[in-house]
């Protein structure tokens, strides 16, 4: 890939796009999920590719529900490890919680090729300094956090097929799961079992975003990114109102259509 100027000003979507087909290439991604990335910058062009401010609020909300949960659990796939998977570490480390890889188009290989390539990252991310504001040994507290998926013990119920498939120390004890780049038949099934569901998903007319308890807009990256700020000094409202925030996020993109 040729070098991207600083001043391209989409710079961060063509590496990202670069980061995908580099995780393709090497088998760590399922065949649709170009696809999948496709759609979802589509939807970020209409938002302006920035993070809107009923974003930031389900961010600081979603923050705050991690930091309060008694068995929280981040869910991941592919695209999230490509994605997402320093800022997601980090903030596993603060929230002390694992990291699960759960996959739609699940094989081993994937699933071992998707846990090494985030060791590799939690090992980086342990080599680094600590995010401003956090207090403590910051390269113990991100060795320590457990990165689950190889062998599921557990099972999601009310799910069929492998994607029923999780661990019993992640998602099936879970009380608060965080799922950036969700499937709604899955999140259905995790709200129906009483867990409070976190994602993230460009698209707020999702089955996932309109079931979800806190639906996040906004592209994977950016919201990890804030999340480990959130979480660092966590705070929520006294009564959320998702369906608001997908009001507001809809509002956003039918503003930006009007001007095509």
């Amino acid at each position: 890939m040729a070098e991207i100027p600083d001043s391209h000003p989409r710079k961060a979507s063509l590496m990202a796009r670069q980061k995908m087909v580099d995780a393709a290439s090497i088998g760590l991604l399922a065949e649709s999920a170009m696809i999948a990335h496709g759609r979802g910058e589509a939807y970020d062009y209409l938002l302006g590719e920035r993070t809107i401010e009923s974003a930031s609020l389900a961010i600081s909300e979603a923050a705050a529900r991690l930091s309060e949960a008694q068995n929280p659990v981040i869910s991941v796939n592919g695209n999230t490890v490509v994605l997402a998977g320093d800022d997601l570490i980090r903030l596993a480390a603060i929230v002390g919680c694992p990291i699960e890889v759960n996959l739609y188009y699940r094989t081993d290989e994937r699933i071992g090729g998707l846990l090494s390539l985030l060791d590799s990252q939690r090992e980086s991310v342990a080599s680094g300094g600590p995010p401003e504001g956090w207090s403590g040994n910051w390269r113990e507290r991100v060795l320590s956090v457990p990165l689950l998926g190889s062998e599921p013990d557990g099972s999601i119920s009310g799910l069929a097929g492998p994607r029923s498939l999780c661990c019993k120390d992640g998602i099936e004890r879970a009380d608060v799961i965080l799922v950036p780049l969700e499937d709604g038949d899955r999140c259905e099934a995790l709200i129906s079992l009483g867990k409070q569901v976190l994602v993230v998903d460009l698209n707020p007319l999702s089955r996932t975003a309109r079931n979800a308890t806190v639906t996040i807009v906004d592209e994977v990256s950016r919201a990890a990114a804030e999340l480990v700020n959130s979480a660092l000094d966590p705070s929520r409202s006294t009564e959320w109102d998702n369906e608001q925030c997908l009001r507001e996020a809809l509002s956003v993109i039918s503003d930006a259509g009007s001007l095509i």
